[in-house]
């Protein structure tokens, strides 16, 4: 925003509003640009791929939209520092399954970097394939199989356009992700 701008957001700034925070090379600060963006409802998805020697890896992920309608397409930003990252400049595809409401525990085991398999056997964790034979999770509220078809570097993530070759749908009420915590309701009594 220019110098013009910013007197605008000073004007038109309603009473206890906070002040922009900005650092000193004027960017937002990023832990002020995280509390912003947590004020943003996600769903909650988990992104799986198959590993080189055959076994499944999986990775929970809010920054994901669709696309395209025509041609069907949905995009997942993933962090470099990620194994999945790795995974999907690999194999070139990826599956989607929309987390349920009562899934939370699944996209904490997802968001470990470090888990630990008999957790998944403990937590129900159980993978389907798809007609294509590629694995999403099962009992999910929508799964997708996805064709990678373009990639974008964007600051410490890429974001993977995948076209969707198949979906599945399931019942249920979504998992939602808003503050830090899941469901949106919890999140804003707290």
């Amino acid at each position: 925003m220019g110098d013009c701008g910013l007197e605008m957001a000073r004007a038109y700034r309603k009473p206890g509003q906070d002040a922009p925070q900005a650092s000193t090379d004027g960017l937002v600060k990023p832990d002020r640009f995280r509390a912003a963006l947590s004020r943003f409802v996600t769903g909650v998805t988990v992104i799986t791929v198959q590993t080189a020697e055959g076994g499944v890896h999986g990775m929970t992920a809010n920054a994901f939209c669709s696309v395209s309608l025509r041609p069907p397409l949905v995009l997942v930003c993933v962090d470099h520092l990620a194994e999945t990252y790795l995974h999907l400049r690999e194999c070139g595809r990826f599956g989607v399954s929309v987390l349920k409401a009562e899934q939370d525990a699944f996209s904490e085991y997802f968001a470990d970097p470090e888990r630990n398999p008999d957790s998944a056997r403990r937590l129900g964790i159980r993978y389907r394939e798809m007609e294509s034979g590629w694995p999403v999770l099962e009992d999910a509220l929508a799964n997708l199989d996805c064709r990678i078809v373009a990639q974008y570097q964007a600051g410490d993530h890429t974001i993977f356009v995948g076209e969707v070759r198949e979906a599945a749908l399931g019942e249920g009420e979504p998992l939602l992700y808003f503050r830090g915590r899941y469901g949106v309701n919890d999140a804003q009594d707290k």
